[in-house]
This record gives C-alpha cells, sequence and structure tokens, in this order.
C-alpha cells in the first residue's frame, strides 16, 4: 500500500509513524513533512493548500491513499481536487469541512440534528457582544468563528478580555460556559459507518494547572481511567452518529475524521465543538495504543468500505504524550534553536519524539521551527508508567528556552 501524508506538523509525523508500522508491504510518502516524518516517509515539497499540486504528485507516485492531515487544506477543498482526480482521500469536502472551519455552521448543524451542545449566539458587533455577554454571564467564552491554529477561544472572567478578543475576529460566537471535564472522542467515518476511536484528553493551557494562556495543546493522553463505561457508546447514540447521518441526509457527506470535543457536565454530555481532522497532540498518543493496522482503516473510510473491516482494537496500557514548546509560545514562536537530545531516544520502543516544529539549518542540525517543536510521546502498563518514560524523554532533550507542562495525566495516573 503507498500513502501520501499532507502536513507537516505532530500529527502528520503520527499518521506517517503508523502507517509505516503496518504490516505487509508500506510505502509512505509525505508533503511537505518535516525531519521527523523523513525518517519514515519520503519527502516531497509540495504546498498543502494548493489542492492541484497535491492531486498531482498523488497521480505522478501512483498513490493509494492521501490522508490529508491538517484543518487548513481540508478547509480550502484540498480532498475535493483529489477525489476528482480518482484518488482515494481521508478527509471531508469542502462543503463538509465546515462543521471545522465555521463554528457558527456547526452549531447549526447540531441543532438540526439534536445533538446536545452549550447555547450560544452568533455575533458580528461590539453591540451583540456585550448583549451576549451579559445575558450569559462570567466565565465568558468567545470564539472566533473561523479557524485559529487551537488558540481562537476565550474563557475569562474578565468581560473586557472577552470583548477584546471578540474585537479582533469578523464574527465570534459567544456560549454559555459548560462545567466539567473535556474529553476528545475521534470517530473514523465513510459517511454512513461511524467507528469510535478510544476516549483521550488533552491540555490546552500553557501551565500547570491549566494556567496561562490557550494553545493548540501542551500533553495528551489515554485511556481515560475516570471516564464513564458508556461514555463512547452514549457519544456515538447522541452525537457523532446523528451528526454523520444528517450530513448524509443534507446532501454534504462526511468521511474523513470527526473529532467531537466534549464537556461532561452536571447536565450530561455537551459538545464544545467539531473538528473535521485528526487532533494535536491526541492523535499521537491514540495511535500508539492502535493495534489495528492504520492504512486499511483509513482506506476503507476514503473509499466508502468501512463497514467491511473491523473496527478498531487497541492494545492495553496507556500512552503520555508531552508537548516541548518554543520560547515565546504561544504568543509567538522562536526558530533556528538547536535542539540536542532527540536521537538518544530513536532506539527506544516505548518512546517516540514526534516532529511538529522542526527543521534542519544549513550544518544539518535540528533546529526549531515553530511554536510546538516536539511531542515526547511513551507507552506504559499504566498511565504512571507512561508518565515517568514520557517525562524522562523531555528531560533527555534541550533547547533554548524549552517549554512544557509538568503536570500531564498527573491527576489521572494519581486517581
Amino acid at each position: 500500500m503507498k500513502t501520501l501524508v499532507i502536513g507537516t506538523g505532530g500529527r502528520e509525523h503520527a499518521l506517517a509513524l503508523a502507517l509505516s508500522r503496518d504490516p505487509g508491504e508500506v510505502e509512505v510518502h509525505a508533503a511537505p513533512g518535516n525531519p521527523g516524518i523523513a525518517e519514515v516517509a519520503t519527502l516531497h515539497d509540495v504546498d498543502p493548500l494548493d489542492g492541484t499540486a497535491v492531486a498531482d504528485l498523488a497521480a505522478r507516485l501512483g498513490v493509494d491513499l492521501v490522508v490529508v492531515g491538517p484543518e487548513a487544506p481540508l478547509v480550502a477543498g484540498v480532498a475535493d481536487v483529489v477525489r476528482e482526480r480518482g484518488i482515494a482521500v481521508f478527509g471531508p469536502s469542502r462543503e463538509a469541512a465546515r462543521i471545522e472551519g465555521s463554528k457558527a455552521f456547526a452549531k447549526e448543524v447540531m441543532a438540526a440534528a439534536d445533538v446536545p451542545t452549550a447555547l450560544a449566539r452568533v455575533c458580528t458587533t461590539p453591540e451583540q457582544v456585550a448583549d451576549a455577554l451579559d445575558a450569559f454571564g462570567a466565565p465568558y467564552v468567545v470564539k472566533d468563528d473561523g479557524l485559529a491554529a487551537g488558540k481562537g477561544v476565550v474563557v475569562t472572567d474578565d468581560r473586557q478580555a472577552a470583548l477584546d478578543h471578540a474585537a479582533g475576529c469578523a464574527q465570534v460566537l459567544v456560549e454559555e460556559f459548560l462545567d466539567g471535564p473535556e474529553v476528545s472522542l475521534f470517530a473514523l467515518t465513510d459517511g454512513t459507518t461511524v467507528y469510535p476511536l478510544q476516549p483521550a484528553q488533552d491540555f490546552k493551557r500553557l501551565g500547570d494547572g491549566d494556567a496561562g494562556p490557550n494553545t493548540g495543546g501542551m500533553g495528551a493522553y489515554t485511556p481515560l481511567p475516570w471516564a464513564p463505561d458508556d461514555l463512547v457508546e452514549e457519544v456515538l447514540a447522541r452525537v457523532l452518529q446523528p451528526t454523520v447521518d444528517h450530513l448524509a441526509a443534507s446532501g454534504t457527506p462526511f468521511s474523513g475524521l470527526l473529532y467531537a470535543g466534549l464537556a461532561l457536565t452536571s447536565r450530561g454530555v455537551r459538545v464544545v465543538e467539531f473538528n473535521a481532522r485528526f487532533g494535536d497532540p491526541e492523535t499521537q498518543a491514540l495511535l500508539r495504543l492502535l493495534d489495528s493496522p492504520l492504512g486499511p482503516l483509513l482506506r476503507a473510510a476514503a473509499e466508502g468500505t468501512l463497514g467491511d473491516v473491523d473496527p478498531p482494537r487497541w492494545r492495553p496500557g496507556a500512552a503520555v504524550a508531552v508537548v516541548m514548546a518554543s520560547r515565546g509560545y504561544p504568543a509567538s514562536s522562536h526558530r533556528g534553536d538547536v535542539i540536542t537530545g532527540a536521537d538518544a531516544l530513536d532506539a527506544r520502543e516505548d518512546v517516540d519524539v514526534v516532529h511538529a516544529g522542526t527543521a534542519l539549518d544549513d550544518d544539518g542540525r535540528l533546529v526549531t521551527d515553530g511554536g510546538r517543536v516536539l511531542a515526547v510521546t511513551a507507552v506504559g502498563e499504566d498511565l504512571e508508567q507512561a508518565r515517568a518514560r514520557a517525562y524522562a524523554g523531555v528531560s533527555s532533550i534541550d533547547f533554548p528556552g524549552a517549554q512544557w507542562r509538568t503536570d500531564i495525566a498527573r491527576a489521572a495516573a494519581e486517581g
């Protein structure tokens, strides 16, 4: 099986790693990739937002499957162009990807599909924002309607901070605050069949104890020992399947990865957001525990035959991913700082160093090239062992100004 992974980040490295580990004859290509992906795939210098260039590359390589990793190419319609060439592609159409590209559209879908979610108002003027903030009260939740690389949400008790965030966006959603822990639940779908993955939890704030600004995600772990036993079944029945069925019935079938961000509130499960692709950094942890070959699952979803393959199987144990970010993140990112120690972990079967914002300098040294630089991902018999291995890996890697949280999965591991 020959695959082409589109993207440059940690999610794409995790996907390429998992595909390269599938049994049988597997050939992985990536465009444009990163230095970590280059260890398991052949890289090609193609703009991931250029659907024609991606389709041309896929046709030239004769790939069996294109896997579009990030949200921006999906919202730009890259999957549509590839699909029109008759090439199987894992990822929704431009229209279906609006479920992530527009939070207002996602709310419309949830309302039509009777999916439980927070009350919200769509606002385009400062007056509308102020009225909505007063109606819902603190804590204030303000979301940029469009793509914001995981950093378009403000949750604050400071009314002025909420107003200031809204002022920087053309259109926002002001929502009621949802109490309770958040859970990420991904599902593979071909537009009809829906296969949920194992629940995971990510950590969005920069600092320990959920302090500091919102980021794209500073770490993740799976499984969730504290989650209700029937969580997956409930979310499949009340959220995932109804959403997929509604999109199909409305002429916008969704195939690919449907990501439900959930809050387990005092009033039950509520959807915080939908995404149209694998989450980062949850994917790093999840794919390390996936016991099924990834390629056949993604290909079946792309070809409309997901019901013909077995649902995903999971290895016992736990996985923890700890993100190392560059100095200045998330307000900015620092490029060109030399990274040392990462290659020393290559021989470890229980640890992966997943590259996100890395590059090679003119001397061939690994350097920082973005905000979230690496995700050290480890597996163990339980969360405590996986945490210990992940943080041991973090401690062996160094670059100037490196930032990471020390409490990823701590509370869950301590029970």
